[in-house]
């Protein structure tokens, strides 16, 4: 194995959250760095990855060590506002089971925290809730 992809990582995460997405109830998910203009009232979902400490598992130089790589995801789902947050609910539920505890390509997911309600979400018009986990990924040298 080589050095860790953090595109590779991405692909990973972004691909399971857009495939399960995709299916009914189907719902639009965007990226980092996506440009999006939401229809009012939908429900849709932001996702953003972010990677953080790395950590040597094996002592070794740049050949026959290991590492491990720690991040997060941060998954926002929006709904209309004022209809209550039943529909946040069931897509955290979703999100949740898609992540909780796996292994997916190498990347291994901790266990989700949330749904949680923010009393202030962004954008405007908007009721906001938030599923987050870390991950890690290894790589050996």
């Amino acid at each position: 194995m080589a050095a860790i992809d953090p595109n590779a990582v991405r692909a990973t995460i972004e691909g399971r959250l857009k495939t399960e997405f995709d299916t009914s109830p189907e719902y639009d998910v965007v990226f980092h760095n996506m440009p999006y203009s939401p229809t009012p009232a939908s429900t849709w979902l932001q996702c953003l990855i972010s990677f953080g400490d790395s950590t040597y598992l094996t002592q070794g130089g740049t050949s026959g060590s290991d590492n491990r790589l720690t991040g997060i995801v941060l998954i926002n789902i929006f709904s209309g506002a004022g209809v209550g947050p039943g529909a946040n609910l069931t897509v955290g539920k979703r999100v949740r089971d898609l992540y909780n505890r796996v292994n997916v390509s190498g990347v291994r997911f901790d266990p989700p925290t949330g749904p949680e309600v923010f009393l202030n979400g962004t954008p405007e018009g908007y009721f906001q809730t938030q599923v987050r986990m870390t991950f890690d990924t290894f790589e050996e040298l």
